[in-house]
């Protein structure tokens, strides 16, 4: 009860700064590029980068929960946040809004993920295989933006190698989730075949939804400003948020999405669970190996604030209060704890209040 207490009274001041403190400066963030996508290059694409900016604004302010990790400069960090997520939304409505399902465009398009996170690289021409080429060096601009944050970070060389790798399996996803849906599903199996046997304890469709998530790449970089940090602290984090944590994100993403996406055909990795019973019991699961994890990572009650956030920013979203989604969303809360309820509560709070 103690640790309840306490964990609830550090999560309400987490939760109050967040809001008041950083969200301010994601906004302030979005407007410049928000600007920059106005003014420059053609209107196809700066319609495309208005867009993502307008409709995932809160990708932006959920990754940015990690400034206020311990010894990160916030708004540093919140640029950084905010520039790399801008890249994942933007090319997410590239490949998804834009009329093309070309696998080379896809590809090429996403070395701007691992560009944006290895400052040592070369730049590409991400458009080399597009329909649509001039942005008026939108994408360019972002990238440089990320690079010149993680230049700043004192202990990247220890994180480079699991975060390039993270980023270049969210690329892979996002190559192969925009495809045809006559070619889609085979090309993603025969792609989640090569690395599932690292991962015995998953589906192939929870393996895609770890893939999905940028907050493993986000808590690497904020690590990283420790100078003192250590490899075995870096192998730590990696295991706790792929697949874990990164997947319950997603997995909690798809499931508020379900009924949504089987009315209009879209991909959702939820819907390969065998029926509703299923899905509350590997949702559970990912949720009870996400808290375990988070126990195990430095600055652990950060980590599960995050782990219990995920639970109440998704569970507390309007579309769970439909009947069956309804009764998934109160036994997960069940399993993951007085600490997420509290904080599903104050969500609930604040959608109520149009603050989220």
């Amino acid at each position: 009860m103690v640790t309840a207490l306490v964990n609830t009274a550090s999560g309400l001041k987490l939760l109050t700064r967040f809001i008041w403190e950083i969200f301010p400066l994601v906004d302030r963030e979005l407007v410049v590029w928000k600007r920059f996508a106005a003014e420059h290059g053609m209107r196809e694409l700066a319609d495309q980068a208005l867009a993502s900016i307008s409709t995932k604004k809160f990708h932006c302010q959920g990754g940015s929960v990690y400034s206020l990790y311990k010894g990160v400069p916030a708004r540093d960090f919140v640029r950084l946040v905010v520039a790399l997520q801008t890249i994942s939304d933007y090319l997410d409505n590239l490949c998804d809004r834009a009329g093309v399902t070309d696998e080379t465009a896809f590809r090429q398009l996403h070395l701007a993920m691992t560009d944006a996170l290895d400052p040592d690289a070369p730049l590409h021409d991400y458009y080399a295989a597009y329909r649509f080429k001039d942005d008026g060096g939108y994408l360019n601009c972002l990238v440089e933006t990320c690079r010149q944050e993680i230049v700043k970070l004192p202990s990247y060389h220890l994180v480079k190698t699991e975060i390039l790798r993270q980023a270049r399996l969210y690329s892979e996803l996002q190559t192969y989730k925009h495809l045809d849906p006559m070619v889609r599903e085979q090309k993603m199996l025969d792609w989640i075949g090569g690395h599932l046997p690292r991962y015995p304890e998953i589906t192939p469709w929870e393996f895609a939804a770890a893939t999905g998530s940028t907050l493993g790449m986000f808590m690497l970089c904020a690590a990283a400003y420790n100078p003192l940090l250590t490899a075995g602290q870096v192998e730590k984090i990696a295991a706790a948020y792929f697949p874990w944590i990164n997947g319950l994100h997603i997995l909690l993403d798809y499931f508020i999405d379900r009924a949504e996406d089987r009315l209009s055909g879209d991909l959702n990795f939820v819907s390969y669970y065998n029926d509703n019973q299923e899905t509350l019991m590997r949702l559970t699961y990912f949720g009870q190996q996400a808290r375990n994890q988070a126990a195990t990572l430095p600055e652990s009650a950060f980590a599960q604030t995050v782990v219990s956030g995920l639970f109440a920013m998704y569970l507390s979203d309007p579309k769970t209060n439909l009947p069956v989604e309804r009764t998934i969303r109160d036994q997960l809360l069940n399993s993951a704890g007085l600490y997420a309820k509290f904080m599903y509560a104050l969500c609930r709070l604040l959608r109520k209040k149009n603050i989220l």
